[in-house]
């Protein structure tokens, strides 16, 4: 009897622990609750800041790119006049000069002693005359008491004429001398800084010799080559934004005029933009980058260039609205520059001040969670990498 009743306890007590098991099991078995509903929830992806940007209202300006080098609206070469020896130079390269100021001076002996020739000719040829003028009048009053002819007369007046004729070549002969004399002194044609100095004290120069050169930085001229193809798109005042070699800012600039003639060879024709240098910062023969505005609209709803994507035919954006992400159906207009880079004209589909994804960083699924992390975080990278 013991032992049957100690059998039933030893079952009962088996049964239990064998159900105890398949409960453990069973929940082991069954999937998390909490699991579920994280797969469920929708993914995150992490932007940097640096990855959005906000569509606004911008001037979107159709440009042709230009090149080329500066030269200076003003310039002038510094030659001599006349033949001689130099005996001063009184400049160097790059020393500022104003209209007018006295640049050389050249051994003026010859010419003055010239002068002096030429002076005492004139006055020579002016007593000459005095005789002259002095015959013929007394020449008159014999002719009216009928003391002389008139053919004698007239011999006296015709030797008047020809003195004062040779006072007026003689004065002239002085005025070329004088300014032979001046030449001997050369002055600067305009105000500016000296480029170049060819010359040395001591030299001997023949007319029309180059000495120096002067040009004015004050305005200058990007000297650039447009193919004749694009030609018809440029005109007198359009607008230019030119970047400098060795000069952070762009500076601005108009077209000043078309060359009328192709250039040989290339088949281009030359285009002069004029820019203004006040500080005399710019140089002459500096390299350029130019940026002609074609076209300009104003006040355009615009978004760079790489913040759209198409698929099949549709165009879109990635915006992000209330920490969501979502994909934008957008029309697009003009295409051209708005002032941070190439970009592109919305016509519907945003708003001013919407929140896009500014680059094509892959395949996004719209309402996705969105968060920002900084540049420095060590996630950065994992998550950026999840998020291309």
């Amino acid at each position: 009897m013991l032992k049957r009743r100690a059998f039933w306890i030893i079952l009962v007590v088996c049964l239990s622990g064998a159900g105890v098991a398949g409960a453990m099991l069973k929940k082991q078995n069954q999937p998390d609750a909490a699991a579920l509903s994280a797969a469920h929830a929708s993914p995150v992806l992490e932007f940097l800041p640096t990855d959005v940007t906000l569509a606004k209202s911008r001037d979107l300006r159709q440009l042709l790119p230009l090149s080329g080098s500066l030269r200076a609206v003003n310039q002038a070469p510094v030659k001599a006049k006349v033949a001689g020896e130099v005996r001063e130079v009184l400049v160097r390269e790059g020393e500022p000069v104003k209209a007018g100021q006295v640049l050389v001076k050249m051994d003026a002996s010859d010419y003055q002693a010239r002068v002096d020739q030429a002076r005492g000719a004139l006055m020579a040829a002016r007593g000459q005359l005095d005789i002259a003028a002095k015959t013929r009048d007394n020449n008159k009053a014999l002719l009216d008491k009928g003391f002389i002819s008139k053919n004698a007369f007239d011999n006296a007046e015709s030797q008047y004429e020809i003195a004062r004729a040779n006072v007026e070549s003689a004065r002239g002969a002085l005025d070329v001398a004088q300014k032979a004399l001046a030449d001997t002194v050369i002055r600067a044609p305009i105000s500016g800084l000296v480029s170049s100095r060819t010359v040395q004290p001591g030299e001997k120069v023949s007319a029309d010799n180059r000495l120096l050169d002067v040009v004015d930085l004050s305005q200058m001229e990007l000297e650039a080559a447009v193919p004749a193809a694009d030609i018809m798109h440029v005109a007198p005042g359009q607008e230019v934004q030119v970047k400098i070699e060795g000069m952070p800012q762009r500076l601005s600039g108009t077209v000043a005029r078309i060359n009328p003639a192709t250039q040989a060879g290339s088949r281009s024709i030359m285009v002069y933009v004029k820019i203004d240098n006040p500080q005399n910062l710019l140089r002459v023969g500096m390299f350029g980058e130019a940026q002609l505005t074609v076209a300009k609209k104003a006040n355009v709803l615009t978004v760079p260039q790489t913040a759209i994507q198409n698929d099949a035919g549709n165009t879109y954006v990635y915006a992000i609205e209330n920490g969501k992400l979502a994909q934008k159906p957008v029309t697009l207009g003009a295409r051209g520059d708005d002032g941070e880079g190439t970009a592109v004209e919305v016509l519907s589909g945003l708003q001013e001040g919407a929140q896009i994804v500014k680059t094509n960083l892959g395949s996004l699924r719209a309402g996705a969670t969105v968060k920002f992390t900084r540049a420095g975080d060590p996630a950065t990278a994992a998550a950026g990498g999840a998020a291309r």
